[in-house]
């Protein structure tokens, strides 16, 4: 029982801190909504989304080597911390050249508005990354759950600031999100003891050599993984306008519900997978946490479904409340990016960096195709649909690889069926309009899918009555 006590210690401690701050930020968007216009959302989504697309190019993807290499005993945390902010220095002096010559020669004009914002935005972004990396390597899971905290807090206490009593209007939206980061960098700064850690000479060659064997095919896993995730913003805003996508974007906000539940379980899931991976899964670790995880994910996404135009009228406020017809599709991609996520964790502890960069590059190739044709064809709700479609080719090819590796006990037919209700659920709630009639069939829905996973329902009363009998 040691790897589920690991696993659910992991699991509260991340709980804890991402519960309380991601559901504070969740309701702040009436104020975002009320505050920003659609161009601003826009404009503040596009630069986000470039940042997390050069952070994993121009730092080689180095932060997953950081948390596979720090929990590997057999290596120095001295040589992967000096390594990765070495080549975090070199991506950076890579972007300030960039950044110079767009200044220069104006390519892309809406980043010299706020070329000095840009830059400072990659900054604390990559080196929140590196740091949370190292952290969780050294498994200082308690303390990357205050650094969360903390730089949500200052996170939202800057936006009430900067855009209530100051009005400052997208550039304190800018700078709120720049010093939220600053604030996890520094904290966690201190108390893994960095400046420990860091050399500038004798860093292990073989050490280096090794994390970017294993870093560098995983710059193709991430840029996929934008792609399927981010691709849609930029073809939104290219075929239909930057105020589209600023409705677009923000219709992200209720599917983050969900994945909050799936970044908790990912992140600690990806360090049990490595400690207790047993390719005969003798004990059934492995099968009974894929068929939990899959339970919770999409009897919590049916419920959304079924709530989403309830959320949508608290959240979206003026011309933002057309983002509820979004959603449904948003939430689906979540659950197969989920158990993509899962069958992930186990290809990291194998080291198989190269079977992630297949899968996900080929989900990215279908999220492109798809996101043209769709969006040309019908607006912006193709793009929810390609999303969604894509996430299920990578989970598809993902779990064809896993079987391979582990043999796991899975209930496919029934999980197959799931999923097909969940499309069924958001096909209707786009069709049907709101009254008792459309919501009695989401409800039935919604208890169909309880009834189809009863036994992973029931698990948690049974241990629990176990427990008090034990008593």
């Amino acid at each position: 029982m040691g790897n589920y006590k690991y696993l659910a210690k992991n699991i509260g401690v991340l709980a804890l801190s991402n519960f309380a701050t991601k559901l504070l930020s969740f309701f702040l968007v009436p104020l975002y909504t009320s505050i920003l216009t659609t161009e601003e959302y826009g404009t503040y989504d596009l630069f986000a989304t470039t940042v997390y697309l050069l952070v994993p190019i121009l730092t080689l993807n180095i932060q997953d080597a950081t948390i596979r290499f720090s929990l590997d005993k057999n290596y120095e945390k001295k040589d992967i911390i000096s390594i990765s902010l070495d080549i975090f220095g070199k991506g950076l002096v890579i972007l300030l050249v960039f950044s110079a010559v767009n200044h220069v020669a104006n390519l892309f004009p809406i980043f010299n508005d706020y070329l000095l914002v840009f830059v400072l935005m990659y900054i604390f972004q990559a080196l929140v990354g590196i740091m949370i990396a190292f952290a969780r390597g050294c498994e200082k899971i308690t303390e990357i759950s205050i650094a969360s905290v903390l730089g949500s807090v200052v996170f939202i206490g800057l936006n009430i600031l900067f855009l209530v009593v100051f009005k400052l209007g997208l550039m304190g939206y800018f700078l709120s999100s720049i010093l939220g980061n600053l604030s996890q960098v520094l904290y966690l700064t201190r108390v893994t003891k960095t400046w420990r850690y860091l050399r500038f000479r004798g860093i292990n060659k073989d050490t280096e050599g090794s994390m970017l064997k294993y870093s560098c095919p995983l710059i193709a896993n991430t840029v996929a993984w934008w792609i399927t995730n981010a691709s849609d913003r930029y073809v939104v805003m290219w075929l239909c306008g930057t105020a589209a996508n600023g409705i677009y974007s923000v219709a992200y906000k209720i599917p983050s519900i969900l994945n909050i539940l799936q970044s908790i379980f990912t992140q600690a899931w990806t360090l049990s997978a490595v400690k207790e991976f047993d390719p005969e899964d003798k004990d059934g670790f492995f099968s009974n946490m894929y068929n939990g995880f899959n339970c919770l994910m999409v009897l919590a996404c049916s419920f959304l479904i079924l709530s989403d135009k309830f959320f949508a009228r608290i959240l979206y406020a003026k011309d933002f409340y057309k983002a509820w017809e979004y959603v449904p599709f948003l939430l689906i991609s979540i659950v197969f990016g989920a158990t993509a996520g899962y069958i992930g964790g186990i290809f990291s502890a194998l080291k198989e960096a190269k079977m992630l960069a297949q899968s996900t590059t080929i989900g990215a190739v279908v999220n492109i195709i798809l996101n043209i044709v769709l969006v040309s064809m019908v607006g912006a709700i193709g793009a929810a649909v390609s999303t969604a479609i894509s996430y299920i080719v990578v989970w598809g090819i993902r779990l064809c690889y896993m079987r391979r590796y582990l043999q796991a006990k899975l209930y496919l037919k029934r999980d197959i069926a799931s999923y097909i209700l969940l499309v069924i659920q958001a096909v209707l709630l786009l069709l049907i309009p709101s009254g008792c009639i459309m919501y009695m069939i989401q409800i039935v829905l919604f208890i169909m899918l309880i009834g189809f996973y009863r036994k992973e329902v029931l698990m948690p009363l049974k241990v629990l009555k176990s427990k008090v009998k034990s008593c």
